[in-house]
This record gives structure tokens, sequence and C-alpha cells, in this order.
């Protein structure tokens, strides 16, 4: 009753995931079939066959030992890659749905790469810009997959809020343990380990029990990016505010078309400061504002 990682608002809860995962296995048996298909998914989400084709061709897929990330590319020699897990039967949902999230970090790097205007400010603000682009491509795996195109409704605002929601208190676990290990640099790694649990116990309490219920759970420790990654999972609460914003911007466009032109010319703003981006993007700063209010509206 307090597992935080609530699927209930997404359209895929009701498609069984073995299903899902028989017909991704079809269509994925390996990394070279992903990749393949890649034109296509671009095309389906509105961009023209040219420039589908050059994404496609500036991106490399392989298996991932660990669950998938993606790895830019820093020259215009190089390609972006996309690493997921594929199993010996070929690639599952949940591999699939990683895939997405990576292919719109890999969009987003050779886009802001290869069509900057002026090449030192490739890239993009902060990790928060290119999460907020892999949550667009996430957010449309069913879409890709041919079960109907993604709208921005409620159910769909929800689940970001969610998302969000859940995401935030992990975050606040990942600054206060690094703003401990500042203060203890010597501890050891069972001291370490007690407060991280500790720590996720006081954010619990004091954010999530008075909603959820349960005192001093620990699950919001979970996530190992605290000390692999450091203070990279901040990058996701944030990530999901202007992924929100982008979405209610992107929605205005008419067609599939405008939708893919209107991204493309976005990203390829480079790695301006954060707000100035936002504000060329959707003509707004960064904000929590609008998802509250939309949330508002939803469960008033």
């Amino acid at each position: 009753p307090y597992d935080i990682w609530y699927d209930g608002f997404k359209s895929r809860s009701a498609i069984p995931e073995d299903k899902l995962t028989a017909e991704t296995r079809r269509r994925y048996p390996d990394a070279e079939a992903f990749h393949r298909d890649m034109p296509r998914m671009l095309r389906n989400l509105g961009f023209d066959a040219a420039e589908a084709q050059f994404l496609a061709d500036h991106i490399v897929v392989e298996g991932a030992r660990g669950s998938g990330h993606a790895w830019e590319c820093l020259g215009r020699t190089e390609p972006a890659r996309l690493r997921t897990r594929i199993g010996a039967d070929g690639m599952d949902y949940k591999g699939y749905n990683i895939a997405v999230h990576e292919f719109g970090h890999n969009v987003e790097q050779v886009t802001d790469l290869y069509h900057i205007d002026y090449y030192t400010l490739f890239g993009v603000p902060n990790n928060a810009t290119t999460e907020a682009m892999a949550f667009l491509f996430q957010v449309r795996d069913l879409q890709l997959l041919g079960y109907g195109r993604q709208q921005m409704d409620d159910n769909a605002t929800l689940d970001i809020f969610w998302g969000m929601y859940e995401i935030m208190g992990v975050s606040l676990v990942d600054i206060y343990t690094w703003d401990w290990l500042y203060a203890h640099p010597s501890a050891t790694a069972e001291e370490l380990r007690d407060a991280v649990l500790r720590v996720a116990r006081e954010v619990w309490n004091q954010y999530y029990e008075p909603v959820l219920g349960t005192h001093d759970s620990p699950l919001l420790a979970i996530y190992s990016h605290m000390l692999d990654y450091p203070m990279y999972l901040p990058n996701y609460p944030v990530g999901h505010i202007i992924h929100y914003q982008l979405e209610e911007h992107l929605a205005q466009c008419g067609s599939d078309a405008a939708f893919a032109a209107e991204l493309q010319r976005i990203y390829r703003q480079g790695r301006l400061t954060p707000q100035l981006w936002m504000q060329g993007a959707v003509g707004a700063p960064i904000s929590v504002d609008p998802i509250l209010t939309a949330v508002s509206r939803i469960l008033p």
C-alpha cells in the first residue's frame, strides 16, 4: 500500500506485460533489429525520412550488461551509443522501454551536435534537459509499437506528476547523503550504509508517510545512482518538470511533422544557460507551476 512505483496512470497498465514482451521479442531479437527500426520510429513521431535516416545512421545500438544507458558523441566523427538489456530470447518489454528512453537521449545528442550553428555550444544546458527529451520518447513507447498515438490527457499528466513525486524523494536522499559524506570524509562503507538508510527514513517520514503511511520506510534508499553517478538523481525530477512544460507546448503543434520540427528547433538551441534555453523553448522559465496547476484542475 505504500509502494511509490505506481504504474496505474499509464495506458500500458491495461495491457499484460507478457503480451508486450512477446511483441518486442518478435520485433527485436537483437540489437541490429532495433537499429534497423529506428528510421521507422522517427517517421512515426513526425521526422521526415531524410532526417530520420540521418539520426539513425549516427547511433549505434549495443547490448548492455546493466539496465542500459546512452553515451553521447563528443565529436562529429563518432556515433552516439545506445545500450539496453537484450536477453537470449530477444528484447523484453522492460528492455524496450529503456531503449526508447535512451533513444531519446541519442536523438538529442546527435541533433544538438550536428545541427548546432556554433560548434562550441553543442549539447544541452544540463542533464535534466536531456532527460526531458528521453521522457518525451519514453512515454510514446506504445505508440511506436502501434497502440495509438500518445495524448497529453489527464492520466498522462498524473503519471508525470507521480513520477516526479517519487523521484524527488530519492533525489533528496542523494543530496543529503553527499552532504553527510562531505562532513564525514573518512566514513567506512558500513557507516555510509547506515547514513543512507537513516536519511531515506527521514525523507520518507517527512514527505511520504503523511500521504502513503508506514513509518520509517527505507524504500527511498534503493537507487545505486547515488554512489555510481553522484548527484545525478536530481536531474530526473527537474527533467520531469521540463518534460511537462515541453509536452504542453508541443501539444499545440497541429501535426506530427510540426511536432518533430518544433522538437528539433528546441534542441538545436545548444548549451545555453538553463533558463535562457527554456525561454527559447516554450517562452517561459523552468517552473513546477504548470503541472501543479494541471493537477489541481484534475484533482480539485
